[in-house]
């Protein structure tokens, strides 16, 4: 008898956030009202802050691209300027410059991490750079104090895209702790906890977060919680710019409060699955992901491997092996240099980009979820071991 199919990704949805919804549904409020605003709040003193003091603000939005453009906006981005990001990441990472008339400049990462390369974004700084938007790619920490020394000394504003990096430490620090202006989280329903749809903005700029939360609804200078619930008729508002639709619901946010509960408890399993893999895939012609810094915590929300030299088949067909035995896998990311709306756009040739796109033609990523079970993981690996083991071999 067949096994059933193994996805590549699945929620860990239990009692507690299902009761934390119903409750929201119960209440009439279902829009973006109290559960929003404690989520904020639970969410700030998660990464350090205390609740009620405004020195790390937390700004719920719809997704972790609404999340980045607001960043960007607020921090004066335009017509004119340059973002500096890596081509080995999701669309979303740059198409926010794009959607303030800003323009991407795609670096290479490091061939080690796949991370942005701090040399290479040295090297493509130009007059017009105003910002760099590195990514915590698969979970896995940039080199962020080499990328804030280069923010620093060429006066650039730093926005991290945090969406694969809850809960990540660099040096020792939480992402969203760090000195960057801005860090964007993604609760998207494969990510490390999840609202279905959501993400979160952190700053410590007080300006930023006043002007995200009057972007983030339609540039309203009142939020609907704040006039549905005073005391005293409070129907005025005024719109003081051309604002977004990017609230989060109480819906969403009843779901963000349980699993913001279980951030840590979630890490821990996908590390376990991390540790198991790297044990059972020993001696196979790959490259196991590269581990964080001594001290410092990897979030595992991507476990991508590379094939090496002497694997007997490409990675295409090892897919198509894995998809054949019921295994459910990915690849993170084709880069941007290949799409075609940045490849013309801005004349990108693959030889621009040698190690984004030399690990692309060797990128795979296995499921890493917590609603694995241990015999999951070990049909994963005996599969691979199958398809990949050298001849001959037990």
């Amino acid at each position: 008898m067949s096994l059933p199919f193994l996805p590549f990704a699945l929620p860990d949805i239990g009692d507690e956030e299902i009761a934390e919804v119903v409750d929201t549904l119960k209440s009439g409020w279902v829009t973006t009202g109290p559960k929003a605003q404690r989520f904020e709040a639970e969410f700030s003193a998660f990464l350090g802050g205390r609740v009620g003091d405004n020195s790390l603000h937390a700004i719920a939005v719809n997704s972790a691209t609404a999340g980045l453009h607001l960043a960007l906006e607020g921090l004066g981005i335009g017509p004119g300027d340059e973002v500096i990001t890596t081509t080995h990441t999701f669309t979303a990472t740059a198409e926010v410059a794009r959607y303030l008339g800003a323009d991407v400049r795609l670096v290479d990462i490091d061939p080690a991490t796949l991370n942005l390369d701090p040399s290479a974004v040295e090297a493509a700084i130009t007059p017009r750079t105003k910002a760099l938007l590195p990514v915590h790619y698969g979970g896995l920490a940039a080199d962020m104090p080499a990328l804030l020394d280069i923010a620093r000394r060429h006066g650039l504003k730093v926005v991290e895209d945090a969406a694969h990096a809850l809960p990540t430490t660099c040096a020792g620090r939480l992402v969203g702790t760090l000195d960057s202006d801005a860090t964007v989280f993604s609760f998207y329903a494969n990510k490390t906890m999840t609202t279905g749809e959501g993400g979160m903005l952190v700053t410590r700029d007080a300006a930023l977060a006043k002007r995200a939360r009057v972007m983030r609804l339609h540039g309203m200078n009142r939020d609907a919680f704040d006039r549905y619930t005073a005391k005293v008729p409070s129907w005025y508002y005024e719109v003081v710019a051309p604002g977004f639709k990017y609230n989060l619901t109480d819906i969403a946010a009843a779901l963000g409060l349980q699993q913001l509960k279980k951030v840590q408890a979630f890490q821990q399993a996908r590390q376990r699955i991390a540790e198991a893999y790297d044990a059972g895939l020993a001696g196979l012609p790959l490259l196991t992901p590269p581990r964080p810094r001594s001290g410092d915590q990897h979030a595992w929300h991507l476990y991508p491997l590379r094939l090496a030299a002497g694997a007997p088949l490409d990675r295409d067909a090892l897919i198509e092996r894995l998809f054949a035995q019921g295994i459910g896998c990915s690849v993170h990311y084709i880069p941007l240099h290949r799409h075609p709306y940045w490849r013309e756009r801005y004349q990108l040739r693959a030889e621009d980009f040698p190690h984004s796109d030399h690990a692309y033609r060797h990128l795979l990523s296995l499921p890493i979820y917590t609603r694995m079970q241990p015999a999951d993981v070990q049909r994963v690996i005996e599969a691979l071991r199958a398809a990949l083991a050298p001849a001959g071999a037990a």
